[in-house]
């Protein structure tokens, strides 16, 4: 996919994903945001990892800056979206890209999340705080993206955007 495109789509995830903060689902000191682990996923599965690191930073930035979200959206999101973009790139399955966002961001993304809270946020919270509403967070968003990937590929619009050439394993 030329570079163009990449940007284009990557784009209009940015954007979905700020359109749908205000949709978040309050869990101790986490806002837990499952439309962004389905931004991820699909990022992840259609652009790459680097692509997907991108945009999952470019959101969070966007949703601290208008209040939509917290610092804690960036180590779980960027995190989930790269190692998600890294499994599909290397092994063109769309099990580990879940496994992958789930991971990233319900277990490594939690880990930081929870120095972050005691270094940037004067908060002690404890790490398993963190856990359980970022795994349940990704766990949902994640398998919305398995379901919606595969309702693009039926309707033939990953074929229609050349997307489906390069993820033949989707």
């Amino acid at each position: 996919m030329a570079d163009v495109k990449k940007l284009s789509l990557a784009g209009i995830l940015i954007t979905a994903g700020v359109v749908c903060s205000p949709f978040y689902i309050p869990m101790g000191t986490a806002k837990c945001f499952p439309v962004q682990h389905l931004i991820n996923v699909l990022a992840g599965v259609l652009l790459g990892p680097f692509y997907s690191v991108g945009m999952a930073f470019c959101t969070s930035f966007i949703r601290v800056m208008t209040g939509t979200g917290s610092l804690l959206a960036f180590p779980g999101s960027m995190i989930g979206a790269f190692l998600c973009g890294i499994l599909f790139k290397y092994t063109k399955k769309m099990q580990l890209a879940f496994l992958g966002e789930v991971f990233g961001t319900g277990i490594l993304g939690a880990f930081m999340a929870s120095a972050m809270a005691g270094l940037f946020l004067s908060n002690k919270a404890a790490l398993f705080g963190f856990v359980i509403p970022f795994g349940l967070s990704s766990l949902a968003g994640a398998a919305i993206s398995l379901v919606f990937i595969r309702i693009l590929k039926r309707t033939g619009i990953l074929k229609h955007l050349n997307l489906e050439a390069k993820n033949h394993a989707i």
